[in-house]
């Protein structure tokens, strides 16, 4: 006997039994209308499966890296909300951003601040004290707001990688001028292509020397370039920051949370 391997072998025999069990069966419809039914659902899911695989397809970055975030369209929730369509276009948007937010505090944990300011709105409209037009207009601008961060790495001219460290040694403090900011853009810069091109090998969070290794490069960097500005006691601090970023973003062999770079490419 041939038994059915695939999803649509398996449903191409249920409806030819269902058609069996329709026409040359004493059983009334109610009695076969479950199963038949079923088979319904099975069809629906398995175009609905298919859909969302290709729609996750799309969306990956050819890296595999974070996968490709799809454009939020504000001009269709505005008109959905004026449409009197508010809490359904509240909830797309909301969770739009919580999904964007996501992606972007992952990348660079110093973005961490947008997210904690979405959250106190979110617990305001749930508290009652906000109500709903206030929150799709404040969540409108936080869209807006989270779209100028995104486009930083080009006004400041470094990559998603590199501000990310640019922000752990800048934020919040020391406050720099423009010149001590072009030479921290710089130990930025340089860190990371240390980093990937000697220190981060295969395993390098597993052993306890090639940890310390990472730990003593960025120390010794940081130290050669950062500017006076950085007191003994911030530099100690950005020195843990970095390294707990590195040891959290940067997986060895050329993998990280950005996607793969240098041999691994």
């Amino acid at each position: 006997m041939h038994l059915p391997t695939s999803v649509r072998d398996i449903e191409k025999r249920l409806w030819d039994s269902a058609d069996q069990l329709r026409a040359n069966s004493k059983l009334k419809a109610s009695e076969y209308s479950v199963p038949v039914l079923g088979l319904i659902f099975l069809r629906f899911a398995d175009h609905t499966f298919e859909a969302a695989a290709q729609q996750l397809k799309e969306q990956q970055a050819p890296d595999g890296a974070t996968p490709r975030r799809r454009a939020l369209d504000l001009d269709a929730l505005k008109a959905r909300f004026e449409q009197g369509r508010k809490h359904t276009a509240t909830q797309q948007l909301r969770g739009a951003i919580t999904s964007r937010l996501t992606r972007m505090v992952r990348l660079n944990r110093s973005r961490a601040d947008y997210l904690d300011r979405f959250q106190r709105l979110i617990d305001d409209y749930n508290s009652g004290a906000v109500p709903v037009e206030e929150l799709f207009t404040r969540l409108v601008a936080l869209a807006h707001q989270l779209d100028a961060e995104e486009k930083r790495t080009i006004a400041e001219s470094l990559s998603e990688e590199e501000l990310a460290l640019f922000d752990l040694l800048t934020k919040p403090e020391p406050v720099l001028a423009e010149d001590d900011s072009a030479l921290v853009k710089r130990a930025a810069r340089d860190l990371l292509a240390t980093l990937k091109r000697e220190k981060l090998v295969l395993d390098w969070r597993k052993r306890q020397q090639s940890r310390a290794q990472v730990l003593t490069t960025i120390e010794t960097l940081l130290d050669q370039e950062l500017p006076r500005a950085y007191t003994p006691d911030i530099y100690q601090h950005k020195c843990d920051a970095v390294y707990q970023h590195v040891y959290d973003s940067y997986y060895g062999q050329g993998k990280s949370i950005y996607g793969t770079y240098g041999s691994a490419a």
